[in-house]
């Protein structure tokens, strides 16, 4: 699958498109109807299926102070959609000049000359231009005199409401991975690079992949079982801890894998870390022998989980 850039010349073969339009941070059972309808009158037209995504998200522009919130980076949404069936990512630069374009503008800019979009697929609830003026009965009427076909497609439910973003993010706040997983169609995972450490974990039995979370949400401290995909696609077990070592002083955020039966120097190398089972929250204890029991306890438990 190719990235496409919105500053930059779309290539010929990429214009003429359909359009799948949103966020789709996550890439949820919602986002993936929309995608999958793209994608289904792309290929029946015989034309290219481009999934746009806003990159930074909107939300940084207008809540800078936001804390973080991501549910996939970019790297993982162009492997989600491509894994969809979709040719293409488009990333629109999200920033404050397009953020003051009116909605009238943005389409006829960006959708008809920049992009020559024949179609175009949006949740029903999507807006966008300044002010937020824009939302699919404008995208169908402004397009169409351009030969832009707007269409919606509505929400995805279950028994416990829409399927959304702001659900999926409450789940993981919650330690709920298993809502998390349904609602994602897989479970919640941070693609990051493998850091040095004080390896600590080492000096006690359980060394540990240190990785930053960056801008991915935080989902409840405390300690998961996970599995993990390394670079060369192998897979491994594990259990983790989330959070700022209540243990250890001074106290720093990191997710820190311990990986079962792997022993080998993986620092360096970016590897995806998928949150399976919330086991407990973190907690501090007084000795060393005391935290060395109950993460062998934790262990034991995750290994049981992970089957």
């Amino acid at each position: 699958m190719i990235r496409l850039d919105s500053r930059q010349a779309i290539p010929d073969a990429f214009r003429h498109g359909v359009l799948a339009l949103g966020n789709f941070d996550g890439f949820h059972q919602g986002h993936q109807a929309v995608v999958g309808e793209a994608i289904r009158l792309a290929r029946a037209a015989g034309r290219p299926a481009i999934v746009a995504t806003f990159d930074p998200h909107p939300m940084r522009l207008f809540r800078p102070e936001a804390e973080p919130f991501r549910l996939t980076n970019l790297d993982q949404r162009q492997d989600l959609f491509a894994a969809a069936g979709a040719d293409a990512m488009l990333v629109l630069n999200f920033d404050a000049a397009m953020a003051a374009m009116p909605a009238v503008e943005w389409i006829e800019a960006m959708l008809v000359r920049h992009l020559g979009a024949a179609g175009v697929i949006t949740g029903e609830d999507f807006t966008f231009g300044k002010g937020r003026s824009g939302n699919p009965q404008v995208l169908r009427e402004i397009g169409a005199p351009h030969g832009l076909e707007a269409r919606t497609v509505g929400p995805v439910s279950d028994a416990g409401g829409t399927v959304s973003s702001s659900r999926i993010r409450a789940a993981l706040k919650s330690g709920d991975c298993e809502t998390a997983s349904r609602l994602l169609t897989r479970p919640f995972a941070v693609r990051s690079t493998v850091q040095h450490g004080d390896k600590l974990g080492r000096t006690i039995g359980f060394p540990t992949a240190n990785l930053d979370m960056g801008p991915y949400l935080r989902p409840r401290y405390g300690i998961y079982a996970v599995t993990a995909r390394l670079p060369d696609g192998r897979a491994l077990k594990g259990a983790a801890n989330i959070g700022v070592r209540p243990s250890f002083d001074p106290p720093k955020e990191l997710l820190e894998p311990h990986f079962f039966d792997f022993a080998e120097d993986i620092y360096g190398q970016e590897i995806e870390v998928a949150f399976r089972h919330f086991l407990r929250p973190e907690a501090k204890y007084d000795t060393l022998e005391a935290l060395t029991a109950q993460i062998a306890a934790d262990c034991e438990r995750a290994r049981a989980l992970l089957g």
